[in-house]
């Protein structure tokens, strides 16, 4: 490569002898111009030192390639993978995804959207607050910018919402207690972060009504998203007070569930299935990290790979299509059980 530096490409192509409009056109599409000329522009490529600022290009198209992706709380293992595993898909098909955290926060979920605009997003993929998110100005974001919801609905808002159904995970969970030993009772926090816990305590009662057991909810003090402290606390709290009719527990989420075994480690409460435990628990979301908990967690597992390429491919749709659809799609996936040793 020369020693020649190029500043930006009014300099390459004067240098290059080919007009700006032919270069922007190879930088957009290498393909859309005639061979002699791409052999040219990559001749003087290799002779100067020079390569265009896409991110700048990116800016002054009508559609970008940029695609925001925005979650609630990066931290959280469960939305570090389905965010990889989103912005995987995004490269892979040509976008440059730029992924963003609201660290459960509801005013900087906002400025993260007016943020987004800005950088002429070809469309957002966008796991909302829930419960604590402004409303009203997601929905006027999302009427100027092509978004697809996941893991969190707000009814109505964005052009597609894809999830996991919650009614699934629990009817599972709750299913396989009750045939294998005592029913359980539900463990959660009294102020959920995440709707889909509501959901879940709906689901948990309907499927004890169900299956002719009386629903027992135990609900811990703690707000925000420190899951597994409020786990652990309220666990304490719980087995001390003998708050749990049977020796079974089911958690709204595994990072609850974590910390409700922290608690039983820490109380000497042994957890499983052999004739010494004293509980069973499981919980419901397949956590990157229930696998690893002392005893392994049994639980129902998001789909991760199919909520994950359906979100995008549902974008994706959206931005190609150009125009927005007649009706907004909800799609749900099922969880799968997954039997470990503490339950």
């Amino acid at each position: 490569m020369g020693d020649v530096k190029v500043k930006n490409m009014e300099e390459f192509a004067a240098l290059s002898g080919i007009s700006r409009p032919t270069v922007s056109k190879y930088f957009n599409d290498p393909g859309s111009v005639r061979a002699s000329t791409r052999a040219r522009i990559e001749a003087a490529l290799e002779k100067y030192d020079y390569r265009p600022n896409i991110f700048a290009m990116n800016q002054n198209r009508k559609l970008t390639k940029n695609i925001g992706i925005v979650v609630p709380y990066l931290a959280d293992p469960f939305f570090a993978e389905i965010a990889r595993n989103i912005e995987q898909r995004c490269i892979d098909s040509g976008y440059r995804p730029t992924l963003f955290s609201s660290h459960g926060n509801p005013e900087l979920e906002i400025e993260i959207l007016d943020a987004l605009q800005s950088l002429k997003p070809a469309g957002v993929l966008f796991a909302p607050l829930g419960r604590a998110s402004n409303k009203a100005e997601i929905e006027k974001f999302c009427k100027n910018v092509p978004t697809v919801l996941f893991d969190s609905n707000l009814d109505g808002i964005g052009e597609a919402f894809v999830g996991s159904d919650n009614f699934s995970f629990v009817s599972q969970t709750v299913e396989y207690m009750t045939r294998t030993g005592a029913p359980p009772s539900f463990f959660e926090m009294r102020t959920p972060a995440n709707p889909n816990a509501n959901k879940r305590r709906a689901a948990y009662i309907e499927m004890m009504t169900r299956l002719g057991f009386e629903p027992h909810v135990i609900q811990v003090d703690g707000e925000g998203w420190a899951f597994e402290e409020i786990g652990r606390r309220g666990a304490h709290k719980v087995l001390e007070d003998k708050n749990h009719p049977t020796d079974a527990i089911l958690c709204s989420n595994d990072r609850l569930a974590i910390g409700f075994l922290s608690a039983c480690y820490e109380r000497g409460v042994k957890v499983g299935r052999d004739a010494d435990c004293v509980l069973r628990v499981a919980s419901n979301d397949d956590h990157p990290f229930s696998k690893f908990t002392c005893p392994a967690l049994t639980t129902a597992a998001h789909d991760y790979d199919r909520v994950s390429e359906h979100s995008v491919d549902s974008l994706f749709e959206l931005i190609e299509n150009g125009k927005r659809p007649g009706t907004r799609a909800e799609t749900l996936f099922p969880a799968r059980l997954i039997l470990r040793a503490s339950a």
